[in-house]
């Protein structure tokens, strides 16, 4: 009966040994699912139109969330890349978490680079539109309305353009693009900055070389490789632009996956929120 016993227990160390290997297992794997960690995603784009270098740091769909006291993660990220300017594509302040975080991040960014800002669909919905903006305005950001602004980086001359959320209303939101594009400078690399990215159709029929979305927030469950989004707002589900970069005709459009965390009702899944870094480089004569 003893050595019955003993057989016992080491069988019930076996069993133990096997079940917290599984649990930990388990644990790692929703880790990794749900990993909520910020990740930085590169571009890089020649253009005949460039002569020297130009990184853009493009900020979308922060939802006020949290990155560490005073967003220090979010901004420290954003540093260790030395971008040249920032774009801010909407959806950066919440219509239902408070103001403080995205604040905290607009204003420390507006101190060390030139900003740029393009309201999304969640600013209009908090109802206090005119607030965020002069908030934005007051931390020397400028806000694109309809407007295209000439930027100087490195002694390359590139258009920055953009224009309001939708929800300013169709025949608005039609002639703001239209607008921003008499504005812009024909011969000059020229970046267009809305917020949704199911316009893309209309945004090709303008003289834009690089398009920059969000609003997708990546489609919120991924499996790489398979599925790159499940459901995006206004896209429904398997959304044709989730995130990422898309080659159309002769103009190249990148949608963020966003940075929105806590305010989402459904976890990401395989979809980190992203920073998303864009790398403008002469063409390779070589």
């Amino acid at each position: 009966m003893c050595l019955c016993f003993r057989g016992d227990i080491i069988s019930i160390r076996k069993k133990l040994i096997i079940f917290a290997i599984i649990i930990f297992a388990v644990l790692i794997l929703i880790n990794i699912v749900l990993n909520n960690r910020l990740t930085v995603r590169y571009y890089e784009l020649e253009s005949n139109k460039i002569n020297d270098y130009v990184r853009i740091a493009f900020v979308a769909d922060l939802h006020s969330c949290y990155y560490g006291e005073d967003q220090i993660e979010l901004l420290s990220c954003i540093d260790e890349q030395k971008p040249d300017l920032i774009l801010f594509g909407g959806d950066i302040v919440d219509d239902v978490l408070p103001f403080e975080n995205a604040a905290a991040a607009l204003k420390s960014s507006a101190e060390k680079y030139p900003c740029y800002y393009v309201s999304g669909n969640h600013e209009y919905w908090s109802g206090k539109i005119g607030t965020i903006k002069q908030m934005i305005s007051r931390y020397g950001i400028i806000i694109l309305e309809g407007q295209s602004e000439t930027v100087s980086i490195n002694e390359q001359l590139v258009n920055v353009c953009g224009v309001d959320d939708a929800e300013i209303g169709e025949r608005n939101f039609m002639q703001q693009i239209v607008k921003a594009e008499d504005q812009a400078d024909p011969d000059l690399f020229t970046i267009f900055l809305a917020h949704r990215p199911e316009y893309i159709d209309t945004y090709l029929q303008y003289d834009f070389d690089l398009i920059l979305s969000g609003h997708a927030h990546g489609g919120q469950w991924r499996i790489p490789g398979i599925i790159n989004g499940l459901l995006a707002p206004n896209q429904g589900f398997f959304p044709k632009y989730a995130g990422g970069l898309y080659e159309l005709r002769d103009k190249t459009f990148i949608v963020s996956r966003g940075l929105a965390k806590e305010s989402t009702r459904i976890p990401r899944i395989f979809n980190p929120p992203e920073l998303v870094i864009v790398d403008l480089v002469p063409v390779n004569t070589n």
